[in-house]
């Protein structure tokens, strides 16, 4: 019997390579395209009810994300999107014309982009 798994082809081990090194997606809250976390900006509710635009990603709070178009950034702040994805009643006059004071200055146009 010893000779039966003696006999047995053994098959040479696969070299593997580094493990691909993985990406988070998040979801943009307007037009719902997935995209990487660092390609997408994301806005954080603060304890005290402000929204404040987060570059580290890593504030305390509820986020939110939204891509690095200018449409996208009206609809979300104009509309009640932004507002319920954060579970806020309604943004604040001050926090829309911050972000979208942000938006003018970051967000680059996309008219372009239109098809």
């Amino acid at each position: 019997m010893s000779e039966a798994k003696a006999a047995a082809p053994t098959r040479p081990k696969a070299k593997k390579g580094p493990r691909p090194k993985h990406v988070p997606q998040r979801t943009c809250v307007t037009c719902r395209e997935t995209g990487a976390k660092r390609g997408l900006i994301r806005l954080v509710r603060t304890p005290e009810g402000a929204v404040e635009v987060d570059p580290t990603g890593k504030r305390n709070g509820r986020g939110a994300y939204l891509c690095n178009r200018v449409r996208c950034w009206e609809r979300g702040v104009n509309d009640r999107i932004l507002g319920r994805a954060l579970r806020l009643e309604g943004l604040t006059q001050e926090n829309r014309e911050a972000l979208l004071k942000y938006a003018d200055e970051r967000v680059p146009d996309d008219e372009d982009e239109d098809e």
